[in-house]
Formats: structure tokens, sequence, C-alpha cells
């Protein structure tokens, strides 16, 4: 029989700060931005765990949901509410990252046997950014995705909101912990898709007598992919509303 995919959610708190102590304050503000910030901030995580195997013939489930949910609320309980930097001995020689963070909580779910096979981790600090790491691809490398919006006319003279998730690829870097730097990549963004795009008719951006949503993420990609420093550019997502949405990965 074929394996089946099981995913859940869970919600935690916790805060964290990017930091490495033996660099200068300005060297610390130069890669990590914001969020070297003192003394910590808060994210209310979502995370998503994914679980493979087989349907049981007898209960018709891959995994017992109830049993599903015990883990998670065990293995969360550790972290919530607390200062990932001060609370937590794990992260005494790496950064907190979502990447470092999406690891070390895969290190964990996977010794639970309760929960069938781990497939997918994606730990979501906000709705507008999240990291994923995968059985398949093993823990020194992740996923990170970064959402952005633009409103502009399609065709016709009314325009809508497009949100634009961007995903980069790459090993974790040891001294950072981030596949990509998330303040590069926002200035990259703005600058190819947010700030050209915006409250434009695309038609005559893309001087093209009709934009549909299929041409427009691959343009889109075509102005990421050799622009991307640090890490690869593995997916784009353009959501034109909820109903409707467009993937390009290249």
């Amino acid at each position: 029989m074929a394996s089946v995919l099981l995913n859940k959610r869970i919600e935690f708190s916790s805060s964290h700060r990017y930091l490495k102590p033996e660099w200068d304050e300005a060297k610390n503000r130069a890669v990590f931005g914001l969020c070297y910030n003192p003394p910590a901030h808060g994210h209310n995580y979502m995370l998503e765990v994914t679980v493979s195997g087989e349907i049981d013939p007898k209960t018709g489930m891959v995994v017992n949901l109830f049993d599903l949910k015990r883990v998670l609320l065990n293995v969360l309980e550790e972290f919530d509410h607390k200062n990932l930097n001060l609370d937590m001995p794990y992260f005494k020689d790496r950064i907190p990252t979502s990447e470092n963070f999406a690891c070390l909580l895969w290190e964990k779910l996977s010794l639970q046997r309760d929960i069938g096979v781990l497939h997918t981790i994606r730990l979501c600090e906000d709705e507008d950014l999240y990291a994923e790491v995968t059985a398949a691809e093993g823990l020194d490398v992740a996923s990170v995705t970064r959402r952005y919006s633009f409103n502009a006319v399609q065709a016709g003279n009314q325009g809508h909101t497009w949100d634009l998730f961007v995903t980069v690829h790459g090993r974790i870097d040891p001294v950072t912990g981030m596949v990509t730097d998330i303040g590069v990549l926002d200035r990259l963004v703005h600058e190819q898709i947010v700030q050209p795009f915006d409250r434009q008719d695309l038609r005559q951006v893309l001087s093209v007598p009709a934009v549909s949503g299929e041409f427009l993420t691959k343009a889109i990609w075509t102005r990421l992919v050799n622009r991307i420093s640090g890490g690869t550019l593995r997916h784009i997502r353009l959501e034109q509303t909820r109903d409707l949405s467009f993937d390009y990965a290249g």
C-alpha cells in the first residue's frame, strides 16, 4: 500500500534574538539587522508537522491524531513562552534562527515513535516567513519562504492585491544559522518586483498586451533567479485570490 501524508498544525510562543557574542555591534547589525535588537522579539509560532505512513487497515488512519497532538504538545512545552537564547541550552552555541529551530524540533520529534515517520517540518514565525526541513534532504539544508504583497492592474482598470511567496533553498550557514540573508532578499524583491509593479498597469510594465497569472509568475522568477545571493531560488507562488494561485519552479 502506498504511503499517505498527514499534516498537523500546532501553535506556541517563544522569543529569540540573533546574536554572535564574539562580533562587535556593527557586524551583528550588518548581518542580522532588526533581529539583533535587544533584548529579544517574540513570535506566535505555527509548527506544521507532516508524517508519512501506510493506512492502518483497522483504524483507517496513518497515525492516531490524539497521539500525534499529545507528542507535539509534550515536545513544545519545553519551548513555549521561553526565551530561546537565555532559557534553552540548545542555543548556547548556535543562533535560534527559524532554520536552526526547525532542525532542533526535527531532532526531538524524530525520536518519538508514536507519530509515524517524519516527512516535513515547517516552522512559521508569522504569516510572512517560514522555514522548512525535510527527511529527503537532511538537516544541513533548508528552505526559507518569504511573503510579499503588491497591488497592480492586470487587465482593464481594476487592480487587486497579489501575494508573492519567494522560496530560497540551500545549506544552513553554520555561523549565521541562515540559508539566506532575509534583509538582502527583502531589498532585492522590493527593487525588482514590488517597486516596479505596485500601483502600476502590469501590461505597461512588462510591455505585453495581456498579463495572465502564469505569465506574471514566470516573469517574476526571471527577474529574481540570477540575483539571489545566498541559497538558490527554488519556488515562486503567486496568489491572486484565496481560491487562485500560480506556481513556478524554473
